[in-house]
């Protein structure tokens, strides 16, 4: 796997940036683009293509040379249905209820057809494992629409989803490697296929780059992988990491998610329902440029997931890693909550 993983890299990033160029101009003339509006400042009409020419890229090479992972087929299927929800949501903005019977319907092939699912939490309550026998299929399904939705809502400046998705799949690729996993493998051709589509979508070369978003079909196909290979690498004959450390490669989306919901249902709002109180909308609120405020929350998903993997591997019970973590939880949603008293004081310091 070694010897063929610069290969992956360079091909896949290759075969998505030659792809971003040819249905650039094809998504202009089908209206597979986004619009501003009250909610997105953009300036202009942008294509909404980065996730099918990340998909585009992943397919080609995954087809090409990870053929011998045994559910492979079963993630090439369940992936290109979410893909097209999310470019069908992309075009037609789709009803809530129907993105999720769908995202059910893919997570159940990845559970019952592919056999990746939660067995157990591990050892997050004490000195006992935390098992879920019959439930463990549910709650993978539960944990499938979480991820998925969670990245999903990241996906509100240029550049976000990616960035934190190129965290989550670098660490997945080291701890999968370490077990040597062939999805590791699936792990560089996203971090090339993904670096590919934000030279675009931040326009690194504004001579050559014109500017395209992920769209849902982008977030959700991402949101997808990377539970699938969060639930595949925390299996018992797999071992890469325990579940608890899975929150940390995702703490950011996770932890922005929660804590958007619940501030909305303490409004009596839908959960569901968009608004600019994401994390990245109160960064540009006090005063931090779109791309500040993205090296800044990706600095901070990078320490978390680097603490994480830390924690992992200096053998720091499982328990107190998930107390830690619901510690970052509280002092996030505090934060968030409290964050223009938290300003003015530090202000006047």
């Amino acid at each position: 796997m070694e010897i063929y993983s610069f290969f992956f890299l360079v091909l896949s990033f290759f075969i998505s940036a030659v792809a971003i160029v040819l249905i650039n101009p094809l998504a202009k003339k089908v209206g597979l683009v986004d619009i501003p509006n009250q909610r997105k400042h953009h300036v202009g009409s942008t294509p909404l293509i980065g996730g099918v020419c990340i998909y585009i890229g992943v397919l080609i090479i995954s087809l090409l040379f990870l053929n011998n992972i045994a559910s492979l087929n079963v993630y090439i299927l369940s992936s290109t249905i979410i893909l097209v929800l999310g470019v069908l949501d992309d075009k037609f903005d789709l009803s809530v209820r129907l993105r999720i019977v769908v995202q059910i319907f893919c997570a159940s092939l990845m559970v019952f057809y592919a056999d990746v699912y939660l067995s157990s939490f591990g050892n997050i309550l004490g000195d006992f494992e935390f098992t879920l026998n019959s439930m463990g299929g549910f709650i993978s399904i539960v944990a499938v629409i979480a991820v998925i939705n969670a990245f999903n809502m990241m996906d509100g400046i240029d550049g976000l989803a990616g960035v934190l998705s190129l965290v989550t799949f670098f660490f997945l690729a080291v701890m999968l490697f370490s077990v040597n996993s062939m999805w590791a493998a699936l792990c560089l051709i996203y971090i090339s296929s993904i670096s590919a589509f934000l030279i675009f979508n931040l326009r690194l070369n504004k001579k050559y780059c014109e500017k395209i978003f992920m769209g849902d079909a982008g977030s959700m196909l991402i949101g997808f992988t990377i539970v699938w290979l969060l639930i595949e690498a925390s299996k018992d004959n797999v071992g890469a990491i325990q579940p608890v450390t899975a929150l940390y490669f995702i703490a950011i989306p996770l932890m922005d998610m929660v804590a958007i919901m619940y501030r909305r249902l303490k409004k009596k709002k839908s959960p569901f329902k968009p608004d600019r109180d994401h994390l990245h909308h109160i960064f540009e609120r006090a005063g931090l440029s779109r791309k500040r405020s993205l090296v800044w929350i990706s600095i901070f998903a990078l320490i978390i997931a680097l603490f994480g993997s830390f924690l992992q591997f200096f053998g720091i019970q499982e328990w107190v890693r998930f107390y830690i973590f619901i510690g970052l939880f509280f002092i996030y949603n505090y934060s968030l909550s409290h964050i223009w008293r938290i300003l003015s004081w530090i202000r006047k310091r």
